[in-house]
């Protein structure tokens, strides 16, 4: 859901069924949460200070919020930051949620607090800085010693090398039926292929091939079109 995708894949139709659907659903609305303003604050402000435009777009960022209110989420954990769009709509699920946000770039982190912060949320956020192998199993560790409360929902949208890597260190410290949605999973159509030589198309099939054999989860993939082309997210729930 939020990568940088090549414009010649982009099709007019899909982005306008974007644009007028988000707009009844959620801009126009009166009483919508996040409010529009700011969101719109936080794409501007990221692509001002030069983040790349590889954030959800804002049906996807909806679709999340949706998923962890349907899944009644209390606390939930997002790994990639970026400019904290995404974490907004997360942290917008209800008012006693708060998330946990790993990212790897101080500069990126810096811009997504305030974001946050000007969406009225930064009391609901956690903005952790570092590399998410090195910050994960400080946070299993801390589960483990009961200083920090089960994750019921996990968004990992960060390098897809170490995607299952991410899931499979997230488990320690997931409850039972917790849901797991990783992004950009589809990789415009070349997941079936084994022969691209695309690291990060590698990372996201050893990620689909070992939720396929881990009897901790069991997920789906779909493939998803719209203002950010043609791609795809896995959704998994924690057995155990």
């Amino acid at each position: 859901m939020a990568e940088q995708n090549d414009t010649n894949e982009r099709t007019d139709r899909w982005t306008a069924v974007d644009h007028y659907t988000f707009n009844h659903l959620h801009a126009n609305k009166p009483s919508a949460t996040p409010s529009p303003s700011s969101l719109q604050h936080a794409l501007s402000t990221s692509q001002a200070r030069g983040l790349p435009d590889i954030a959800v777009s804002p049906s996807q960022g909806k679709f999340l919020k949706l998923q962890a209110q349907i899944a009644r989420a209390k606390n939930i954990l997002e790994i990639g930051t970026l400019g904290g769009y995404s974490t907004i709509w997360l942290a917008s699920a209800g008012p006693d949620v708060s998330v946990v946000s790993i990212e790897v770039s101080e500069k990126h982190a810096e811009i997504a607090r305030a974001n946050i912060a000007h969406a009225e949320y930064a009391e609901r956020v956690d903005v952790v800085v570092g590399a998410g192998l090195d910050v994960l199993p400080r946070l299993v560790e801390e589960v483990g010693m009961g200083r920090r409360e089960r994750f019921d929902f996990l968004f990992v949208d960060a390098d897809k090398e170490n995607n299952w890597a991410y899931v499979d260190l997230s488990l320690g410290m997931m409850r039972r039926g917790a849901v797991v949605v990783v992004d950009n999973v589809v990789r415009k159509g070349q997941l079936a292929r084994d022969d691209t030589g695309d690291s990060r198309v590698e990372g996201v099939r050893k990620l689909i091939e070992s939720v396929g054999m881990d009897d901790r989860l069991d997920g789906v993939v779909l493939q998803t079109v719209g203002e950010k082309s043609y791609d795809g997210f896995l959704m998994a729930i924690v057995n155990s």
